[in-house]
């Protein structure tokens, strides 16, 4: 397998983030592997990777009618048969999202373990506290887990896992149920949170909505997380009322800002009121509550 790098410089941190979403979410095929580091003071470099089988890329003009305003250069070269992969999501660094703090297994000697640190591996499901969709949910569970105690909680569409593990380590007691349609992301889940210590609290099960009977048998959740994409939740809105209590909450994210207020109205609709819209480089995390 041969990769071609693309890489490109910015002056601007949010800029290098939101571009390095828009290339990660946006495009298809979406690259192989990709990063964004800080490049000396006040530079910031995105480097991405694509298999040159899928033919030729062009990141900067694929990006041209997706992102507003102009875009650095893009330089381009072969790289050897590595696996760069690999290589890639070994260089990422440790998140800190509130109390959290998450890293991979490279990071484990220089990340002071403590309740609130997770251990999570970029690799083939979705979900390292690097996307800012993650993120938003990152930071919903550490503001909610302040003033509220939560007992049932579901996370649909878990990924890795990292948001479930976050509502274990963060909830005493609280009974989580953790659910995802792939069954590599099943998989990968229940790996880490046996790894995290939080297998007592989480059941991971493999399931596209809220009728698996395990979800079914642990409704009603007084907390509901789906960081999936906008169509999918506006699709899944009529099935997410039934299983949240009246005065539970739901988190949703995986939404462009401006997809935000089609999901809103969805929402609105069946019930929800809306409680907080947080934003982070082009992606909203939605806070509501059941009424």
């Amino acid at each position: 397998m041969t990769f071609k790098k693309f890489a490109a410089d910015f002056s601007d941190r949010a800029q290098a983030y939101a571009t390095g979403n828009a290339l990660q979410d946006l495009l298809e095929p979406p690259p192989d592997a990709l990063t964004v580091f800080e490049n000396g003071p006040g530079r910031w470099r995105i480097e991405v990777y694509f298999d040159t089988a899928q033919g030729e890329r062009d990141p900067a003009g694929e990006l041209a009618p997706l992102l507003s305003g102009p875009l650095p250069e893009f330089s381009a070269e072969e790289v050897p048969e590595l696996n760069w992969v690999a290589i890639s999501q070994a260089a990422l660094p440790p998140v800190r999202a509130g109390r959290f703090t998450i890293h991979g297994s490279h990071d484990r000697a220089r990340i002071a373990r403590g309740p609130n640190t997770i251990l999570i591996d970029a690799g083939e499901a979705f979900g390292t506290a690097h996307h800012a969709t993650t993120l938003g949910c990152l930071l919903a569970i550490d503001r909610l887990a302040r003033s509220c105690k939560f007992a049932s909680v579901l996370d649909l569409g878990c990924g890795s896992g990292v948001l479930a593990i976050a509502v274990a380590k963060s909830i005493v007691g609280a009974r989580i149920v953790a659910a995802d349609m792939d069954a590599q992301s099943v998989k990968v889940a229940a790996e880490n949170v046996r790894l995290n210590g939080v297998a007592s609290q989480i059941r991971v099960v493999r399931a596209s909505g809220t009728t698996h009977p395990e979800i079914r048998s642990r409704a009603p959740f007084d907390l509901l997380i789906a960081n999936i994409l906008a169509g999918p939740l506006i699709r899944l809105a009529p099935q997410l009322a039934p299983p949240i209590d009246r005065g539970g909450t739901l988190v949703l994210s995986g939404i462009l800002v401006p997809q935000a207020p089609e999901v809103i109205a969805t929402y609105s609709a069946h019930g929800f009121a809306l409680q907080r819209h947080d934003r982070i480089t082009g992606w909203s995390t939605l806070t509501f509550a059941r009424r």
